[in-house]
């Protein structure tokens, strides 16, 4: 069952300059689809109004194997 998420991309000043909205089967599958943000700058990604994580630039980037993406909703 697919669960919504975000990924928010937070600016050198804090605030969210960006968000992509998403579906995804885990907050693992989340967090791997999540990571192709960051080559722009620190992401957080939010399921629902619960935090799953902050990934810096230089945690993930190039992209980890994926083995299922999830499905891309934008709004």
């Amino acid at each position: 069952m697919s669960q919504q998420y975000r990924a928010y991309l937070v600016g050198e000043n804090g605030v969210f300059r960006s968000a992509e909205a998403f579906e995804a089967s885990s907050d693992e599958s989340a967090l791997a689809f999540a990571r192709q943000f960051t080559r722009h700058g620190m992401v957080e990604v939010w399921q629902l109004g619960r935090k799953i994580a902050v990934l810096n630039s230089e945690q993930s980037w190039p992209p980890q194997q994926q083995q299922s993406r999830p499905t891309l909703t934008r709004q």
